[in-house]
C-alpha cells in the first residue's frame, strides 16, 4: 500500500492528537452561460439530458437507462499534503502538484485529454473541486497549464469552467464534486472533515448554489455531489439525524433542496453515506456508517426522482477498518482481508440494500470512489480489486474510478498517466494487470433501454422540524405558523402516519399523480368535514379531509396533531372508507410497502388502492396526542 494513500503521520501535542489524525480512510482524493450542443453519439453513447431515477436506476429525459460508468478527474480540490512548502511539488500527494486545478493540463492539451478519456470507454466524469478553489481570484501559475497555453491568466475556477465545457462539449455526463473546504489532499484529520470545517453550513450551502447556478445552461452537467468523506475531526463525529451542527442528513437534505429551487432544479443530488465514526483503537468504538442510516432515515428531496446515494470502497479500508497502518491501526479486517462471500455481504449491508426496490430508502447507489494500484502486488489486494468489480458487474452498479489521471511516474494509481513530454501510458496501453477486470467491468452487460415508471415511495421526518417537499406547497406560504409540518413532494399523497415521532410516509403506488392542478388546498384543523352519521372514530378528534380531496401533509405542536392539508384530486374519489387503527401496534399492509418509515414507532398505513382522507387522534390527558388512526378510502369513486 504505497504511503501517500494511508494516514500521513501528523505531528500534534499530544499522543492522542497523533492517534486521531490516523484514522483516515480513503486515497484523497462559475462558469459559461451558453448551452452545451448534444452530438448525435457521444461518450458512452447517445443519451438525453438531464438526468433523473426511477426506482435503483438513473435514466436520461427519454426514460432510458443511463449507467454511470464513470472515473475521478482530480487535482481542483487541492494535492498540498498539509506540511512543509506549498511550493515544494515534494510536499504534494504523489509529488504531483495540482495547483487547484484538475491534474494534468500542464502535460497535455486538454483536447488529448479529453480523447483520451473517450478511449476509455466512459460516459462521465466526478470533478471534485473546493470551496477554497471557488473564491480564489489569483490566477494560476503558466506552469499549471503548459500544454495548455490558452488557459494562462486565468484562475482556478476559469480552468475548472474550461475543463467542464470541453468535457460537456465531448458528451460527457459531468457531476460536480464538492471533495474539500480547502485546496488541501483529502482525508484525515485535514480541516475538510464536514461541509462546515472552518465553515459555516449557510456558506458551504451558498457555494453550491453558486455553483449549480454557474452551469446550469450546461445540460451535461448533470449532478451535485454534495461532500466527499464525512468524517469524525478530532473533538467530535458527524451524525445523521440528530439536528446538531453536526448533522449530515440534515445538512445535505439542506442544500439538496436549495440546489433544486434556487440554482437547477435538473441536477441529480448525489449524497455520499458519513464515512467515518469514533476512534481507531482496539476497545473503543469506530466504524464506517456508510449508508446503514438510511435505512431508518432517508433523505425526501422536492423533487422524489433526483436522489442518488453514494459509497466509497477501497481494499485497504474495512467496515470497522480506517486504513491506517502502525499508529492507529486496529485489529479489525479490511475490506480486502474478508472472503468473497463476506466482501458481498458488507457490500449489501453497508450500501447496496439502498437498491432495493419498494422501500421509502429506493434509489440508484453510485460507488463513486475503488480504485487500485497498477504496481500493487499483494495477493490480497488483488483478489479483492477482482472479487469488487465482479460485485459492481454482477449488480449492474453505477461506479466512478480513482483517480483518472496521474503523472508518469507518481501515481501508479491512476487510469492514464502523462509524462512531460504529454506522451500517455496506463491502463489502455498493455501490461496493466488491472486491465481484465477493468475491461469485464465496462464491457458487462447491464439494464439497457426504456426504465417505465414504477411505484415511489418517500419518507417524511419532522424530527427537528419542518419537512415541506411540495412546491406547489411552499408557493402559498407557512400553512400552520409555529408547529412542525410536513408535506409530501409534489405528485406523491399522503399514506402512512406513525403514532409518535412525526413521522410519515408518501407514495404515488395506484394512482400516480393524484392532484388537480391549481394551487387549492385545504388546511383542516377541526370536525367540520366530517360528515353526519360519519364518526368513524369513535371518541376521537378527527381531521377530515373535504369530500373530493386526499392529504398530502400533516402538522404537529408536540406529539398532538395540529392540522392535516388536504388537495383535491383530479378525478373523483371514493367516500367510504375503514379505519386503519395503530396508537397499540403497527397496522400496515402484509406486503411491507413502503418498509419501516418510523423504526420503534408504532405505524398506520393505507393499501396501495386507498387515500388517506383523515386522521383520528386524542385528546385525553396523559395520553399520547399522536395520530391514532387513519381513515382510508377507495382510490377509485
Amino acid at each position: 500500500m504505497p504511503i501517500a494513500r494511508s494516514f500521513r503521520i501528523v505531528t500534534y501535542l499530544t499522543s492522542l492528537f497523533l492517534v486521531l489524525a490516523l484514522f483516515g480512510t480513503a486515497p484523497a482524493t462559475a462558469g459559461p452561460r451558453s448551452a452545451t450542443p448534444v452530438p448525435a453519439a457521444s461518450a458512452g453513447g447517445t443519451w438525453q439530458p438531464p438526468l433523473s431515477t426511477r426506482g435503483r436506476y438513473i435514466v436520461d429525459a427519454a426514460g432510458n437507462r443511463f449507467r454511470l460508468k464513470a472515473a475521478n478527474w482530480d487535482g481542483a480540490q487541492g494535492s498540498w499534503t498539509g506540511s512543509g512548502s506549498i511550493d515544494d511539488p515534494a510536499n504534494h500527494h504523489a509529488g504531483q502538484d495540482s495547483y487547484g486545478i484538475p491534474l494534468g493540463l500542464d502535460r497535455a492539451p486538454l483536447s488529448q485529454l479529453v480523447s483520451d478519456f473517450q478511449a476509455l470507454g466512459i460516459n462521465s466524469i466526478r470533478l471534485p473541486f473546493s470551496n477554497e478553489m471557488i473564491h480564489t481570484t489569483t490566477p494560476v501559475p503558466d506552469a499549471a497549464v503548459t500544454a495548455n497555453p490558452q488557459l494562462r491568466g486565468r484562475t482556478p475556477l476559469e480552468v475548472y469552467d474550461a475543463v467542464v465545457t470541453a468535457l460537456t462539449g465531448a458528451g460527457f455526463a459531468v457531476i460536480l464534486n464538492n471533495h474539500t473546504n480547502t485546496s488541501r489532499w483529502c482525508c484525515g484529520v485535514d480541516g475538510n472533515e464536514r461541509w462546515n470545517t472552518g465553515q459555516s453550513t449557510q456558506q458551504w450551502a451558498d457555494d453550491w448554489v453558486f455553483m449549480a447556478r454557474r452551469y446550469a445552461a450546461n445540460s451535461r452537467v448533470v449532478g451535485a455531489d454534495l461532500y466527499n468523506e464525512v468524517r469524525r475531526n478530532i473533538l467530535d463525529d458527524p451524525n445523521w439525524g440528530l439536528g446538531d451542527d453536526h448533522d449530515w442528513y440534515a445538512a445535505a437534505q439542506l442544500a439538496a433542496d436549495r440546489i433544486l429551487t434556487e440554482a437547477n432544479p435538473n441536477l441529480l443530488i448525489v449524497i455520499e453515506g458519513i464515512n467515518w465514526t469514533g476512534l481507531p483503537v482496539d476497545g473503543f468504538p469506530h466504524g464506517r456508517p456508510v449508508l446503514t442510516p438510511v435505512r431508518t432515515l432517508s433523505n425526501t428531496l422536492v423533487d422524489a426522482h433526483k436522489l442518488v446515494y453514494s459509497a466509497h470502497f477501497y481494499g485497504y479500508t474495512g467496515p470497522h477498518h480506517s486504513g491506517a497502518t502502525g499508529i492507529g491501526e486496529t485489529s479489525d479486517p479490511r475490506y480486502q482481508d474478508l472472503s468473497r462471500d463476506d466482501l458481498y455481504q458488507a457490500l449489501a449491508d453497508e450500501a447496496f440494500f439502498v437498491t432495493t426496490e419498494g422501500k421509502h430508502y429506493t434509489a440508484p447507489v453510485w460507488v463513486s470512489e475503488f480504485g487500485i494500484g497498477a504496481n500493487e502486488a499483494g495477493t490480497a489486494a488483488r483478489t479483492w480489486f477482482g472479487n469488487i468489480t465482479d460485485y459492481f458487474t454482477d449488480h449492474d452498479a453505477d461506479f466512478a474510478y480513482w483517480p483518472l489521471v496521474g503523472w508518469a511516474g507518481h501515481d501508479d494509481w491512476s487510469l492514464l498517466n502523462y509524462d512531460t513530454s504529454g506522451h500517455r501510458s496506463g491502463i489502455l496501453d498493455g501490461g496493466d494487470w488491472r486491465a481484465t477486470a477493468w475491461d469485464h467491468l465496462m464491457n458487462s452487460a447491464g439494464r439497457t433501454g426504456y426504465v417505465a415508471p414504477g411505484t415511489t415511495w418517500r419518507m417524511l421526518a419532522t424530527d427537528h422540524g419542518d419537512q415541506v417537499e411540495s412546491l406547489r406547497v411552499r408557493a402559498g406560504g407557512d400553512w400552520d405558523s409555529g408547529a412542525y409540518k410536513a408535506v409530501c413532494p409534489d405528485g406523491l399523497r399522503l399514506i402512512g402516519l406513525a403514532h409518535s415521532g412525526g413521522r410519515g410516509l408518501c407514495t404515488d403506488a395506484t394512482a400516480g399523480d393524484l392532484r388537480a392542478t391549481g394551487s387549492a388546498q385545504t388546511v383542516v384543523t377541526d370536525e367540520r368535514y366530517v360528515p353526519a352519521g360519519g364518526d368513524w372514530a369513535s371518541g376521537y378528534t378527527k381531521y377530515q379531509c373535504p369530500a373530493g380531496q386526499f392529504a398530502i401533509g400533516y402538522s404537529r405542536r408536540g406529539e398532538r396533531v395540529s392540522a392535516v392539508l388536504c388537495a383535491p384530486a383530479r378525478a373523483a374519489l371514493g367516500t367510504s372508507g375503514r379505519t386503519v387503527w395503530f396508537d397499540r401496534s403497527d397496522n400496515r399492509p402484509a406486503d411491507g410497502a413502503g418498509d419501516d418509515f418510523a423504526y420503534g414507532a408504532y405505524k398506520g398505513q393505507c393499501a396501495a388502492g386507498e387515500y388517506v382522507a383523515g386522521v383520528a387522534f386524542t385528546t385525553r390527558a396523559g395520553s399520547t396526542q399522536g395520530p391514532a388512526a387513519v381513515l382510508c378510502v377507495p382510490l377509485a369513486a
